[in-house]
């Protein structure tokens, strides 16, 4: 048998990487506006559009998620603003 080769001592690239569901929580929770606000977060302007589930920024494209805000009437928004079509 022989030896797999090191470079450079470099370690092996085999690591166990543990997901906690409590991680993934506090990622999801930056993701979320807490409450919607008159500005868009990533560029601070004013050019946004509110929607149902969503602020959308008219200058920079940026779709800020608002917490606790419903997936079915942005769905229903979506239908019937044709932004979306019927499948």
């Amino acid at each position: 048998m022989t030896a797999l080769p090191v470079y450079n001592n470099a370690r092996s690239m085999n690591r166990v990487i543990r997901l906690a569901p409590e991680h993934a929580l506090r990622r999801a929770a930056k993701r979320f506006l807490a409450e919607p606000g008159d500005s868009c977060p990533k560029c601070e302007s004013t050019f946004v559009r509110r929607e149902p589930a969503f602020i959308h920024c008219r200058y920079c494209g940026n779709l800020a998620r608002i917490a606790n805000a419903s997936l079915a009437d942005q769905e229903l928004y979506e239908l019937r603003s044709g932004l979306r079509l019927a499948s």
